[in-house]
């Protein structure tokens, strides 16, 4: 890298890295080895859970050894257990894959254990509550809600963290409210706006407001549309703002709102030239007048304008000029 002095290694070095490096390789082997020779013979202890546990350190992408676990869990240590002692091996395994994600923060396999761990804590304490919750699983829940939090605040873009955080809101045994929801993905879409995963758990949030009448959908659409503009003017480049865009106007393709939408990109365009995304979102929009509105329309005009801006479009995207003329052929069949 720039401005680090490169030191040159002599021949024993060279060699003591090979040395080191081919030990490493050994005893990865060796460990493995054990592993699935215990794995073999149904080694249900808690010395095999250990062995595992320095396995899965080394490579934790290893499914093999994750179901092992698991196996180790269900047929040795459960059944002699209590509910409580239960109950804190379940949190030990939560505690062990969060130091995992730390170092891993994108392994499926990881956050698939902690799914199985929260779905296999024993009833306990708190039953009879009045909202019915159970102590340990909603302790639990609420505590994996603010780990995973503490991640997208690490990073806010992944899409791992972010589909664990909806399969815990769908799940937690006392539901959050939705509208909460949204307040959280609006500021992460505001601290990023080319956060993808954020614009699409806000999408799939208001989906289920609007279609459960949580939500009045006529005032939260013009406050959605007002958020993507100003999203639009930050940064006209992103894709993530588009493809959200899409969703919004998909969800009201009336023609007052097309027309209001192009116009608005309209003014875009004319400060972003060359800005692909306007350009595309524009044939798009008018394509989706002249399948839908076409007594409305200028049939003419609108094809004439998708034809200049695919021809644009094939000048600063040539790699994929063949599709913007398959486009343009295609106008007079809609």
């Amino acid at each position: 890298m720039h401005g680090i002095k490169r030191t040159r290694l002599t021949q024993e070095d060279i060699q003591a890295k090979k040395q080191r490096e081919q030990t490493k390789i050994t005893e990865y082997l060796a460990l493995t080895e054990q592993v699935l020779s215990r794995k073999k013979h149904k080694d249900w202890s808690e010395d095999a859970l250990g062995l595992t546990s320095k396995l899965l350190q080394v490579n934790p992408e290893f499914y093999t050894v994750w179901n092992y676990r698991r196996n180790i869990l269900l047929q040795g240590l459960f059944p002699r257990g209590t509910p409580e002692q239960n109950n804190q091996l379940l949190v030990v395994e939560l505690t062990m894959t969060m130091g995992a994600l730390k170092s891993h923060p994108k392994v499926y396999w990881i956050w698939n254990h902690r799914r199985w761990c929260l779905e296999n804590i024993p009833n306990g304490p708190g039953e009879a509550q009045e909202d019915g919750a159970d102590g340990w699983k909603k302790s639990a829940w609420d505590k994996d809600l603010f780990v995973v939090e503490q991640m997208l605040d690490v990073d806010s873009r992944n899409f791992h963290a972010w589909n664990y955080r909806r399969y815990i809101l769908s799940n937690m045994p006392k539901p959050r409210p939705e509208k909460t929801e949204l307040t959280y993905t609006k500021q992460k879409i505001l601290s990023n706006f080319s956060n993808f995963s954020a614009w699409h758990q806000r999408s799939k949030v208001l989906s289920s407001l609007w279609a459960s009448g949580k939500l009045g959908e006529s005032k939260s659409k013009e406050n959605e549309f007002k958020l993507i503009r100003d999203a639009m003017y930050t940064d006209p480049h992103d894709q993530s703002v588009w493809m959200y865009h899409r969703w919004l106007v998909g969800n009201d393709i009336s023609q007052e709102v097309l027309e209001r939408e192009i116009e608005t990109i309209q003014e875009l365009l004319a400060e972003q030239p060359d800005s692909k995304w306007c350009l595309e979102s524009l044939v798009h929009y008018k394509r989706m007048q002249l399948k839908n509105h076409k007594e409305k329309v200028d049939t003419q005009v609108l094809t004439g304008e998708c034809q200049r801006f695919l021809a644009h479009l094939g000048e600063l995207d040539p790699m994929r000029s063949r599709r913007y003329e398959k486009i343009a052929s295609q106008l007079n069949t809609i």
